[in-house]
């Protein structure tokens, strides 16, 4: 995967995928990266696909911010609550071992899918049902095409689940949004073309501060590194926009669904590489 032009491709792919779902595209390069390079650290790992991931979450949060299907209120807030365990994640990659990395990886993404596929998207309580709650903000957004969202939240669990989230996208590489936008649509019970703009627009700040914290660890300065992020993002911001413009044309249960299939099928690949190795 050497191959600059291969790489443009791959990063093509991986915009237009990650950007579709809000995911970033960080589950499909990680386990990429871990069955074609099985030499390579988790630290090298994290720090190609957090590059790669804070470039599309950048191009595809623009090609979202056009469509106005971004809650910043929720984002900005979110994002901020990242900062503190993403800056820990990157931290912690340099010491955890690169068999248990595959391991927990692998297991995650397995049970994420798992959990989609049979939960689906639960329907989005409206505002007039939780507005009595404390700690719960309701929200009504009309994008650019005149589709409005009624929906509300808990401020609460959502603070907190950011800020795990920024611990475990970095240490994972994932950049987040596999976990976020699951999170944001069963849990928050966001609509899931909200779910996915605003979750791109927390993974462009919060892959941004990774990105800062590789640089600093001195992970950029490994030439193979190097040249592999360049050539991913090459092909990831034209990615991202198309990702961006496919969402407007596929149902929000579609997205989930094909979400959880992605999951299972490389979570279940990278134990069994990892376990019959």
């Amino acid at each position: 995967m050497d191959n600059i032009y291969l790489l443009i491709l791959i990063g093509f792919f991986i915009g237009t995928i990650g950007t579709l779902i809000g995911a970033g595209g960080g589950f499909i390069l990680v386990p990429l990266l871990i069955l074609v390079h099985p030499d390579l650290s988790p630290d090298a790992i994290t720090a190609i696909s957090m590059g790669v991931v804070a470039c599309n979450a950048s191009s595809g949060s623009i090609a979202y911010m056009r469509t106005r299907r971004v809650d910043y209120k929720a984002g900005i807030l979110f994002a901020f609550c990242t900062i503190p365990g993403s800056i820990l994640g990157v931290l912690t990659t340099k010491i955890i071992p690169r068999n248990v990395f595959d391991i927990i990886f692998g297991i995650l993404l397995v049970c994420l899918a798992i959990f989609l596929f049979f939960r689906g998207q639960k329907k989005a309580t409206s505002s007039k049902e939780v507005k009595a709650h404390k700690g719960w903000v309701s929200r009504s957004i009309t994008d650019k095409f005149g589709i409005s969202y009624q929906y509300a939240y808990d401020i609460r669990y959502g603070m907190i689940l950011s800020i795990l989230v920024g611990y475990f996208s970095p240490l994972l590489g994932i950049g987040g949004g596999i976990i976020h936008v699951p999170a944001m649509t069963e849990w928050l019970l966001f609509p899931v073309h909200i779910a996915t703009a605003t979750s791109h627009f927390i993974l462009a700040i919060m892959t941004i501060v990774s990105v800062i914290t590789h640089i600093f660890e001195g992970s950029y300065q490994n030439p193979l590194v190097l040249k592999m992020v360049i050539g991913l993002s090459v092909g990831v911001i034209p990615g991202a926009q198309l990702g961006a413009y496919l969402s407007r044309k596929i149902k929000g249960k579609i997205i989930i669904k094909a979400l959880a299939f992605s999951l299972a099928i490389v979570g279940i690949r990278i134990l069994i590489s990892r376990f019959y190795s």
